[in-house]
């Protein structure tokens, strides 16, 4: 336990860390009802990241949510199966972008059947 702590808590994941603490906060404010889910939707657009189709909060969460399990994960067995040393350090950065990529992929993955559920639009009116 003291691993993924020291590895969440620690260069570069600690920027995955942070975001994934303002998602959960965010989601917190929308469960006890002082903001919505479509609070960021005007302001970004995410088509382009192939991301669209659902609410800009939900599709940012995800992402932190699993870059932060890749990241965290990845960073945990870098120090068990790399001894400590300038080896460790290098391979940490690359690692850290390619969880960031892995998990842009998942969250596409993800976001396509949510867009049924979860719509960016609501529907009009009759």
């Amino acid at each position: 336990m003291h691993m993924i702590a020291e590895a969440a808590t620690g260069l570069p994941t600690l920027l995955f860390t942070a975001a994934l603490v303002v998602a959960a906060c965010f989601w917190l404010l929308v469960a006890v009802g002082v903001t919505t889910p479509h609070a960021f939707d005007s302001d970004a657009d995410l088509e382009a990241w192939g991301m669209g189709g659902v609410p800009v909060a939900l599709a940012l969460s995800l992402l932190a949510l699993f870059t932060w399990l890749l990241a965290t994960g990845a960073t945990v067995l870098l120090a068990v199966h790399v001894p400590d040393g300038s080896a460790a350090r290098s391979l940490r950065l690359p690692v850290v972008f390619a969880a960031l990529l892995a998990a842009w992929r998942l969250t596409r993955f993800f976001v396509r059947p949510l867009h049924r559920l979860l719509p960016d639009e609501p529907e009009p009116s009759r």
